[in-house]
């Protein structure tokens, strides 16, 4: 199937002017999905996440936070140590202890942060902006001069005035030299408008790489990601079904999805989504909602006669992307809505064949059984109620042959 059946794309970029995107993916579910209340990820099951990820393509993997256990070291230094392609980061305080650790791990990037807005620097650290700033360039040069690639990341931005972080951005450019500049919205404050404001000032100010890392508090964090793209962040952090604090980070899944539909990226094996989903589903022990997009499980189920009569000549009449773009599966249900063409359809799609009569015995027994039970049908309910159509049908000629004899 060639790239231009599996999907729908966007036409009306054409008509939008935006910068031809130059971006990564920094994936964060080893350490940012890891902080989801009632999450912990053994080593094993983060070594198998991360290969899926690093066979999918991903640029960068965040793996933990080496400095939070023994364990947690132990398990990034083996993770940097597998020979993925994927170069290997992990988080940092603005401490040299914490870099020591990163060291110790072999990382490629270690992401140092702090907090530059006034909520953090009086509530969380009780200290000034210098002293803050000092203590960050004091661990940004201790890990540069010992060969470390760093991410300097700005904790709360999107609370943080811009010129403040113009300047401490530059500071930290200019005097330590970082790879990365990094925003994050911590709190979910941002919607696709301030997002590329603020990410386009920045691009204006610094010449490193811009990150940017959006939280879900309202829905917009997949949103507030390609906006910051458009503007021009570099390296786009996710999670794996969307998981992480509160209400979670930006989704993998979507933002995979929509790089490729909206902006022709295509470089990222997506086929393997489903099962990566299916896979943090598992071990996280939080199952995606049924209608989340891309790895739900409605995300390609139909019911409504209509569309699944549509569906069945032409699957992109209502459906985006198809499901094996994704590794995904279409469900094609029962219910109430289902109308005889699609009926038809569905019933000669798992073997059956009804004649006319039947089918409209069908069509009845279907919707007084799920108005009944308020639910649509399974497969097994479907084949169940055909036979007990045939049955009827059989019964009804025989006593219509009775009759004329």
């Amino acid at each position: 199937m060639s790239e231009s059946e599996q999907y729908s794309r966007n036409t009306l970029m054409d008509f939008i002017e935006h910068r031809p995107l130059d971006i990564e993916i920094c994936d964060v579910t080893l350490r940012d999905g890891e902080q989801t209340p009632g999450v912990v990820f053994t080593k094993e099951q983060k070594l198998a996440v991360a290969s899926e990820l690093d066979s999918m393509g991903i640029e960068v993997i965040e793996a933990g936070f080496p400095v939070v256990s023994a364990n947690e070291k132990e398990t990034v230094k083996e993770i940097a140590n597998q020979g993925f392609n994927s170069r290997i980061c992990c988080l940092s305080r603005a401490v040299k202890g914490d870099v020591d650790a990163a060291l110790d791990c072999d990382v490629d990037i270690v992401s140092i942060f702090i907090a530059m807005s006034d909520m953090h620097l009086k509530y969380k650290y009780h200290r000034s902006l210098e002293e803050m700033l000092g203590c960050a360039k004091e661990a940004i040069e201790y890990a540069t001069d010992h060969g470390l690639k760093v991410r300097f990341a700005a904790e709360d931005s999107s609370r943080t005035p811009i010129d403040r972080l113009k300047q401490a951005f530059k500071e930290v450019e200019t005097e330590c030299k970082v790879q990365y500049l990094s925003l994050a919205d911590t709190i979910g404050i941002l919607n696709p408008t301030t997002t590329h404001y603020l990410v386009s000032e920045i691009y204006k100010s610094v010449n490193a790489s811009i990150c940017i890392h959006c939280h879900d508090d309202l829905g917009m964090a997949t949103a507030n990601t390609l906006a910051a793209a458009e503007a021009g962040a570099k390296q786009l952090h996710t999670t794996v079904n969307g998981i992480g604090e509160r209400a979670g980070n930006a989704s993998l899944e979507e933002v995979m999805v929509a790089l490729r539909v909206q902006y022709g990226i295509d470089r990222y094996d997506t086929t393997k989504l489903t099962a990566l989903s299916e896979m943090i589903a598992e071990y996280s022990g939080i199952t995606p909602s049924a209608n989340k997009a891309v790895v739900g499980q409605n995300a390609f189920t139909h019911e409504s006669g209509i569309h699944v009569a549509a569906i069945l000549e032409e699957p992109r009449t209502y459906e985006l992307f198809l499901p094996e773009m994704v590794g995904g599966k279409r469900n094609l249900i029962v219910g109430k809505h289902t109308g005889t063409k699609a009926l038809k359809g569905i019933i000669n799609s798992i073997g059956f064949c009804l004649e006319r009569e039947e089918l409209c015995a069908l069509i009845e027994k279907v919707k007084v059984c799920t108005e009944e039970k308020h639910k649509s049908i399974s497969r097994e309910q479907l084949e169940k109620l055909i036979t007990q159509v045939k049955q009827d049908q059989k019964a009804t000629n025989k006593g219509e042959e009775r009759f004329s004899i």
